[in-house]
């Protein structure tokens, strides 16, 4: 699902919140809206997000399969992996605090446990995810670590496996990598929570 709350379900959301609430910092250190990124800088553009290469970053495209359209961009890099997707969002309000609360009772759900925490990039979700894998179906859990960050009428959500869940070093990479992220959210109109498109990278060899 493209929904970053994966619901209809309504959360109540304080009129009073400001976009970015969370992370002060954001405008400095990132997630970065296209206003505020480096225009020198090589970002490999895959339309609603550019991502800065470095080495040893994988970069995969997830595609939908009954609309092959493209609603994940997959990165791998230092040991862990990092699942991201930008949304429209409001102009006044961000989508963070109530996208918690969705992915928090979708993890219940299926049977997982899930605690928030203050991490270094504002309140995010350490979850324990049951996970079947193999010929025999073995049925396991993996750790992850749902992070956020509401920009200007826009919202980046990301999904961290591997090692940056628990090792300190990995994760300040992995958060790094996010914090370099630049987010295109257009001037088209676009309701609360739609995906903003992405596509295929024009420069060879990214994908």
């Amino acid at each position: 699902m493209t929904d970053p709350t994966s619901s209809d379900d309504g959360i109540p959301v304080d009129d009073d919140r400001t976009a970015a609430p969370a992370l002060p910092d954001r405008a400095v250190l990132g997630p970065f809206d296209e206003t505020e990124a480096n225009p020198v800088r090589p970002y490999i553009d895959l339309g609603g997000i550019k991502i800065l290469p470095r080495e040893g970053l994988n970069l995969r495209l997830e595609v939908e399969e009954q609309t092959k359209r493209i609603v994940a961009v997959g990165l791998d890099y230092a040991g862990s992996t990092l699942q991201v997707q930008p949304f429209a969002a409001p102009r006044s309000t961000g989508l963070w605090e109530e996208t918690r609360e969705q992915i928090r009772g979708q993890i219940r759900q299926q049977g997982g446990r899930v605690e928030e925490r203050q991490g270094p990039l504002g309140p995010e979700l350490l979850a324990e995810v049951p996970v079947v894998a193999g010929p025999d179906s073995t049925a396991g859990k993996r750790l992850a670590r749902f992070v956020g960050v509401d920009g200007p009428r826009w919202f980046l959500r990301g999904v961290i496996g591997g090692a940056a869940t628990a090792d300190v070093e990995a994760a300040e990479k992995i958060e790094d990598l996010f914090r370099s992220i630049v987010v295109v959210r257009g001037g088209s109109p676009m309701p609360p929570r739609d995906l903003i498109p992405l596509r295929m990278p024009a420069t060879p060899g990214t994908t």
